[in-house]
C-alpha cells in the first residue's frame, strides 16, 4: 500500500482529496461507486456533525454525508 495514503476519515476538514482505492466489499462497495467515488474524483472535507459522525463531503459539486464507517473504506492522496 502507498504510505501517502489516508482513509478519507482522516481528512482534516476544509481539505482536499483524491480517491486512490476502495477498500469496502458489496454493497457498500456498489453505493460508494454510484456516488461517483471512483479513481481520482476530487473530494473535499466539508464539516463534521456536532457528534463527529457523519462528516459532509463535496464530491463532484454534490455534498453528501458519509459514517467514519463508510468513510474509512475510501482511501485518498491528500493534496
Amino acid at each position: 500500500m502507498n504510505n501517502n495514503l489516508i482513509p478519507l476519515n482522516q481528512l482534516p476538514t476544509g481539505s482536499s482529496g483524491r480517491v486512490k482505492m476502495l477498500t469496502a466489499k458489496g454493497l457498500i462497495r456498489r453505493r460508494l461507486l454510484d456516488l461517483g467515488l471512483i479513481n481520482n474524483t476530487i473530494i473535499t472535507s466539508l464539516m463534521r456533525s456536532p457528534s463527529g459522525d457523519p462528516t459532509a463531503y463535496e464530491i463532484r459539486g454534490t455534498v453528501i454525508a458519509l459514517r467514519i464507517e463508510e468513510a474509512s473504506k475510501i482511501l485518498v492522496e491528500s493534496i
